[in-house]
């Protein structure tokens, strides 16, 4: 099935190049926006402010228009 992010870059047709360069575009490194692509922040329990995942999240809800949320576990 893929990872969260991968699930939304399928609705809108974004391939895996094109989610790397936006998140480079808005200044997350590629190593993190790979593993962003590949889900490796769905396994964490929690966040805070703070968290570099969780800003490098907010890029990626930005990049599809969605709020962080939907990024998350329910």
């Amino acid at each position: 099935m893929g990872s969260r992010i991968q699930v939304l870059a399928k609705r809108i047709s974004m391939s895996y190049d094109e989610f790397i360069g936006e998140m480079r575009k808005r200044g997350c490194s590629e190593p993190t926006a790979i593993k962003l692509w590949n889900g490796t922040y769905e396994e964490f329990d929690a966040f805070n402010d703070n968290d570099i995942y969780l800003s490098n999240l907010r890029k990626a809800a930005d990049v599809f228009k969605v709020k962080t949320g939907m990024l998350l576990d329910d």
